[in-house]
C-alpha cells in the first residue's frame, strides 16, 4: 500500500535532539490548517464534519478541534467516554458489535448509534427502548461496491464483516432507524466516493426523506483525502450540495487521517548497526509496536530528509519479533548508533496503536506549534505502563 502523504512542512527545520527518542511531535499549525481546509468544505457543503476518533485520539489537542469541526465519531465505548470527557459537539458511535451491558451508557453519551446490522438493532430494542431517546439510530450498510486498493482493508470485499449487504435491505430492517452509514474509503480521493454513492442510491433511494421515507440523516464515514493538496475538494463540495438537496437529508462526513495529515513525526535513533548482506540498523523504534500498519497494511513510512542517492539500509526495532522491519532507506545520517532520524506522517494510526509488546517503551507524546516554536511535553511513559496492563 503506498501512502499519499509525506510532507515535511515545518518538520523540515525541527530540531530532533529537542524531545527524547522514541517519541512522537504534533505540530499544532500544521493540525490548524487541515482543520481550517475540513471546516471550509463542511461550511460551504452546508453539512456536518466530525472526527474520527479512531485514526487520532489526541485529547490534549480536544478543544482545537473543537474549534473547528461539529464533533466526533467513536468506535465503542472506550472512545464514547473519551468524547464525553474532552470534545465539543456531537458524538456518534458505530460498533461492529456491542454488548448489551455498554449500550445504556453509549446511548447517553451519543447523539447517533449506529448498528451493523439490523438483527442487533432488534436484539437490543428493549434496551434501546429503556434510554428514553435523546439518541438516533442508524444502520451501517455495505454498499457492496469495492473501491479499496487492498481487499483485506476494503469493507466491501467479499465475505466483509461492516455493514448490512444493501441487496438484503428491506423497509422492516428500517423500524425506528433515522439514519444510513457507510464507510468503504482509504486515502482516496474524490471519485471513488462519487462511484460509490452512485451504486448505493437507486438500493436506498425508497427510504430517503426527500421520497417519503424515514431517513433523516446519511453519514459517509471517512477515507476522504480531503486535506491533501491534490484533493479535488471543489467538486466535493458540489456533489455533497447536490446530495443533501435531492436526499432532503443531512450529510455528515467522518475523515480521520484527513485531520492529522502531515502533522506529527516519530523520531527514533539508531541503536545498533551492522552488515548481513545489507547494512542493517536496529533502532528504538519499533514496526510492530509504534508503527503496526507498515507491518499489517503493509506500507513504507517516508523518512525526514530521505537522500535520493546513496547506500541502502535495513531499518529494524528493538523487539525479538523477526519480521520487527521497518523498510530499507537512504538515511540523511549515517548508520551509527545515536544518529536520530524522523519518519513523517505519524500522527495517525500511529499513536493510537502503539503496544508495549516484549517491554519496548512507548514514544512520549510532545505537542509543537511551528508558528512560535513553543514545545510541550503532552505524555512520558514508564515501565508502569507495561506492568499495569498485565497481572
Amino acid at each position: 500500500m503506498e501512502t499519499r502523504a509525506g510532507d515535511p512542512g515545518a518538520f523540515a527545520h525541527f530540531d530532533l535532539s529537542r524531545v527524547d527518542s522514541p517519541a512522537f511531535v504534533v505540530d499544532e499549525a500544521r493540525l490548524r490548517a487541515n482543520l481550517a481546509v475540513l471546516a471550509d468544505v463542511r461550511d460551504r457543503a452546508g453539512i456536518k464534519l466530525l472526527a474520527a476518533m479512531k485514526a487520532f485520539s489526541m485529547w490534549r489537542v480536544a478543544p482545537i478541534i473543537g474549534e473547528y469541526l461539529d464533533g466526533v465519531c467513536t468506535s465503542g465505548l472506550w472512545e464514547a467516554r473519551l468524547a464525553k470527557a474532552y470534545y465539543k459537539g456531537e458524538v456518534a458511535t458505530y460498533c461492529a458489535g456491542y454488548k448489551a451491558e455498554d449500550l445504556p451508557e453509549i446511548c447517553r453519551i451519543s447523539d447517533h448509534v449506529i448498528f451493523n446490522s439490523p438483527m442487533q438493532i432488534a436484539r437490543f430494542r428493549d434496551v434501546l427502548a429503556s434510554q428514553g431517546g435523546g439518541f438516533d439510530l442508524g444502520l451501517r450498510l455495505n454498499p457492496l461496491h469495492p473501491e479499496g486498493e487492498v481487499a483485506k482493508y476494503d469493507p466491501c470485499a467479499v465475505g466483509s464483516r461492516l455493514g448490512f449487504p444493501v441487496d438484503q435491505l428491506r423497509a422492516e430492517h428500517l423500524a425506528g432507524v433515522t439514519g444510513l452509514h457507510f464507510h468503504t474509503l482509504c486515502e482516496q480521493d474524490f471519485a471513488p466516493l462519487e462511484r460509490t454513492w452512485a451504486a448505493l442510491k437507486p438500493a436506498i433511494a425508497p427510504y430517503l426523506a426527500a421520497n417519503g421515507g424515514p431517513i433523516t440523516w446519511l453519514n459517509f464515514g471517512g477515507g476522504h483525502h480531503i486535506t491533501r493538496a491534490d484533493y479535488q475538494r471543489d467538486d466535493l463540495v458540489a456533489f455533497l450540495r447536490a446530495v443533501k438537496a435531492e436526499t432532503g437529508c443531512e450529510i455528515y462526513l467522518e475523515p480521520g487521517e484527513a485531520v492529522a495529515l502531515d502533522a506529527g513525526i516519530l523520531i527514533g535513533t539508531i541503536l545498533d548497526a551492522h552488515t548481513n548482506g545489507m547494512p542493517v540498523a536496529i533502532t528504538d523504534i519499533s514496526a510492530t509496536c509504534h508503527m503496526p500498519d507498515v507491518i499489517e497494511a503493509p506500507y513504507r513510512p517516508a523518512m525526514l530528509g530521505e537522500r535520493e542517492t546513496g547506500e541502502v539500509v535495513r531499518l529494524g526495532g528493538p523487539s525479538c519479533l523477526a519480521g520487527d522491519v521497518i523498510g530499507d532507506y537512504r538515511l540523511p545520517v549515517s548508520a551509527e548508533p545515536g544518529q536520530r532520524f524522523a519518519f513523517l506522517d505519524q500522527a495517525h494510526y500511529s499513536m493510537v496503536k502503539t503496544t508495549t509488546f516484549n517491554g519496548v517503551p512507548l514514544p512520549s507524546i510532545w505537542l509543537w506549534d511551528s508558528r512560535y516554536d513553543s514545545l510541550e511535553c503532552v505524555q512520558r511513559f514508564g515501565w508502569e505502563t507495561f506492568r499495569d496492563r498485565l497481572g
